[in-house]
């Protein structure tokens, strides 16, 4: 075992400054391969990062050239300070390798944050235990540390590899996963829910392969997993049938279509666009700004209005009541062009505006017209027309009757009343 006073004797050996030299150019050419090739890379690029240096690329080609540069000049002198900046590059390229993947996979995740901390402060603790020589140490006095689970006793250097084989697997798993999603499936799959779902269901597949990889690894009889099968199907056929039916309509939503992220829809007098779509439930967003989560299981089972589906267009109306002697030529062109004002109203199918009803108080009409971006309102451009409306009426002095109450006076004390319209 080599104490910190032999590294310290090591390190003050005359070849210090051609190993300094050395090292520092090792260095200045894996920066600049990365410069090179990485200038242009995305800022979400694993091996680049935003900034070269903290991507993965940089520590893993300084980590040969000084392994090599190792190797060439160990024959000749001595290599203290080489083999000093091994563990620190190993430990380097570890933490950028878990930093960038979680980046990019969970950007705003404070668990992911949380363990790549963690693991930096492990694998610094390792390095240092490396350089000062007493990593075998360590690992043999965890090795002698047992757990009895059973019949079994596992170690806990044991527990500790298991630990970082499992997890170096699913960071790898959900690089891969990433990687697909961004470079294959944006552009094969146009559509973002298609693309959600493919996404989702890769990475829980390379998940689900990257887990039972780790614990074949680990020493895990996979065998034994049968009867968790078992039991998990047991539980899901009594206690977690709705959870489970939430989570297959969720796919057979993605899957068919039927929603997708953005269109509009109506579920229980809810209306909104759909904001995102889980595996378990819907996010639908009113134009109000109030969120609705909906079951998935709801949205196969019942009828839900889906106004986005085959056309965007909807069709608007607003009732007006005009009195007897009103021009009725003249108030169907002052209500399709209240309607055409309005640059949200679209001109195919036209605006049209029919009398309906010879009613009590007046000549009733309705305006009849199309709008192409109902995610944008539907009551804001109601009332603009509205609005154009009277004003156009007030202008062309046709007057907007509202009922009377008109009370007749009969000899003998006796009173009747009828309602009469105003005119």
């Amino acid at each position: 075992m080599i104490d910190i006073d032999k590294l310290v004797q090591d390190l003050g050996h005359p070849g210090v400054p051609l190993e300094i030299g050395v090292l520092l150019g090792c260095l200045a050419v894996a920066f600049g391969i990365c410069w090179l090739v990485g200038r242009r890379q995305p800022p979400e690029s694993v091996w680049f990062g935003r900034a070269i240096v903290d991507g993965l690329l940089f520590p893993l080609l300084a980590l040969v050239f000084t392994y090599s540069a190792t190797l060439v000049l160990a024959p000749l002198q001595k290599v203290a300070l080489l083999k000093l900046a091994l563990p620190i590059l190993v430990s380097l390229a570890g933490i950028r390798f878990l930093a960038r993947v979680f980046t990019v996979v969970f950007p705003r995740s404070g668990l992911a944050r949380l363990i790549e901390r963690l693991f930096s402060w492990m694998a610094w603790i390792a390095a240092v235990l490396w350089i000062v020589g007493l990593l075998p140490a360590v690992m043999d006095e965890m090795d002698a540390i047992h757990f009895a689970f059973g019949k079994s006793r596992v170690s806990l250097l044991a527990v500790v590899q298991g630990v970082l084989s499992s997890g170096a697997v699913l960071v790898v798993a959900l690089w891969i996963s990433a990687v697909l999603e961004r470079k294959v499936l944006r552009d094969a799959v146009a559509d973002l829910s298609l693309r959600k779902v493919a996404a989702s269901a890769i990475r829980g597949v390379l998940m689900l392969v990257g887990i039972l990889f780790a614990l074949s690894a680990v020493g895990v009889d996979l065998t034994a997993l049968s009867v968790l099968g078992g039991a998990l199907g047991v539980g899901l056929g009594f206690g977690l049938q709705k959870l489970a039916a939430n989570y297959v309509s969720g796919f057979v939503i993605l899957f068919e279509r039927s929603l997708r992220i953005g269109d509009t829809v109506r579920v229980d007098n809810f209306e909104g666009v759909v904001a995102d779509i889980k595996t378990r439930y819907t996010l639908i967003r009113s134009l109000s700004g109030r969120e609705s989560i909906v079951p998935n299981e709801k949205l196969i089972t019942e009828r839900i209005e889906n106004l986005s589906l085959a056309d965007p267009r909807i069709l608007l109306s607003t009732d007006i009541t005009v009195g007897y002697d009103s021009d009725v030529d003249l108030v169907q062109r002052i209500l399709l062009d209240a309607a055409r004002t309005s640059d949200r109203v679209i001109a195919d199918p036209e605006p049209a505006a029919r009398l309906v009803k010879f009613g009590a108080d007046g000549l009733e009409f309705t305006l009849q017209f199309w709008i192409g971006d109902p995610q944008n309102g539907q009551m804001n451009v109601r009332s603009d027309v509205n609005l154009h409306i009277l004003k156009s009426l007030r202008e062309a002095g046709i007057e907007i009757p509202f009922p009377q109450r008109v009370v007749h006076l009969k000899p003998g004390g006796v009173t009747s009343s009828s309602t009469a319209a105003t005119g």
